[in-house]
């Protein structure tokens, strides 16, 4: 790479831009036409380090058979630990601090995979291209958590009456403000194109809203569930923590059959012994977790102080009779059941069934790109996109659940007043209690 390096700082000239691309050309044509000899010592020298990694005592990619799985295992449990222990804590302290914590993963996890297609030789050469990618992703994060959050903003502010105009006019003309701050963003890609560079840049376009499509769209569902109720995040994003968990353990001490050529290290025993633990723990979680007010009472806006509510009857505890085929030295014959724990079965399921397949997808990813880990920000897991690719999943089929089988879509009082609140102006609204006195009153 040596002959694309260009010197810090340095605006690259016509000149060097033709040299650049003269030079990977030339690297290109070198490649389509090296001689079958050549293609032939490349392939031995595979199959010679292939063979020198079965000499140093890995012969399988399976963790039972690692010399060094008790060193990895050590490293990735202390990395668990801290992560478990930052996790519980952020959510101990509320809605908007676990929002704030998505946030910060969606960061990172863009930065990992911006950094998957960057090339330093063009990158110098197209100085604000860096800028224009957080650009958009900037424009895109104020788009999704302006349409989850104005509502809840709005009842935030709803005491200060200039607070409240001024969040009302920026509701009313978010998606234009959005809209105009893309089209900057557009015109700015264009601006900049460069001749011999037109291919990276437009490469760079596209990798940037395919990262934003990624992001956004699923990890928006997350921030969905939070105000729905902590219980909403919490549960789901628990199984995942512990099927990525168990299926580590069981492979590591019984893995002997792979699973899938995608992930060589994932095994049947692992899968199976993570699926049923799963499962059992998502019936018991739901049962500790719906116990707690404060967990899943839905907060409707932005403030951090306790909740207090109703209890919803999908936690309230009912009894649930055993069936007969229970053995008879079985100490109860009946128990209590919250109604929750019936639906925590199904995204138990999920999590243990389908939501591997997102690990599979990013396993299969990072081998197109001849990469192991999207980042090395987590001693033994490797990125923070190596850890949220099952994550993603789970909180979509999370959302999509929850609106589909649990919330009641009915009309509420609520609701209503959420869109009276966020859509009409304070004028409006008083015209709106007027009308409804007078209507009160003939009636």
């Amino acid at each position: 790479m040596s002959q694309f390096q260009v010197s810090v700082g340095h605006r690259c000239s016509p000149l060097e831009v033709r040299s650049v691309n003269k030079a990977k050309d030339m690297e290109e044509e070198s490649n389509v036409s090296s001689s079958p000899s050549t293609r032939l010592r490349h392939r031995k020298q595979q199959r010679s380090s292939s063979a020198e990694a079965v000499v140093d005592g890995n012969p399988s990619p399976l963790l039972v058979n690692d010399q060094n799985k008790y060193k990895s295992f050590m490293v990735r449990t202390y990395s668990t630990i801290w992560m478990i222990g930052g996790f519980v804590m952020v959510v101990y302290m509320g809605h908007l601090y676990i929002t704030a914590m998505v946030l910060v993963i969606q960061i990172f996890m863009a930065k990992e995979l911006f950094n998957l297609l960057r090339k330093a030789p063009e990158d110098k050469c197209l100085p604000g291209i860096k800028h224009l990618n957080w650009h958009f992703f900037f424009t895109a994060m104020l788009f999704v958590y302006g349409r989850i959050l104005s509502q809840r903003l709005a009842n935030t502010v709803t005491a200060d009456q200039f607070l409240y105009r001024l969040v009302s006019g920026l509701i009313k003309y978010h998606m234009a403000i959005c809209y105009l701050l893309y089209i900057i963003g557009f015109m700015w890609f264009i601006l900049t194109l460069k001749k011999k560079m037109y291919k990276y840049q437009f490469g760079q376009y596209a990798w940037t809203h395919m990262i934003l499509i990624v992001v956004f769209t699923q990890s928006s569902f997350t921030v969905a569930n939070i105000f729905e109720g902590i219980f909403w995040f919490l549960l789901p994003a628990s199984l995942i923590i512990i099927n990525d968990i168990f299926a580590y353990i069981f492979g590591f001490f019984f893995g002997r059959t792979p699973l899938i050529k995608l992930s060589p290290k994932k095994t049947w025993e692992g899968f199976i012994g993570a699926s049923v633990t799963t499962i059992i723990s998502a019936f018991f979680l739901a049962n500790i977790m719906g116990r707690f007010l404060w967990l899943t009472c839905p907060r409707q806006d932005l403030s951090t102080g306790w909740l207090q509510c109703d209890a919803d009857p999908l936690f309230k505890p009912e009894p649930f009779t055993l069936p007969a085929w229970i053995p008879g030295w079985f100490p109860w014959k009946e128990m209590e059941v919250l109604p929750v724990q019936w639906h925590s079965l199904c995204l138990g399921l999920f999590a243990s069934i389908i939501a591997p397949f997102g690990g599979f997808f990013a396993s299969g990813f990072k081998r197109a790109f001849k990469i192991k880990d999207f980042g090395d920000s987590i001693p033994g897991h490797g990125g923070i996109t190596d850890r949220m690719d099952c994550q993603m999943v789970m909180a979509v089929f999370a959302y999509i659940y929850l609106q589909s089988f649990i919330v009641s879509q009915s009309v509420s009082v609520d609701k209503i007043l959420d869109q009276i609140l966020t859509n009409l102006t304070l004028e409006e609204q008083q015209a709106l209690f007027t009308r409804l006195g007078q209507m009160i009153g003939y009636s």
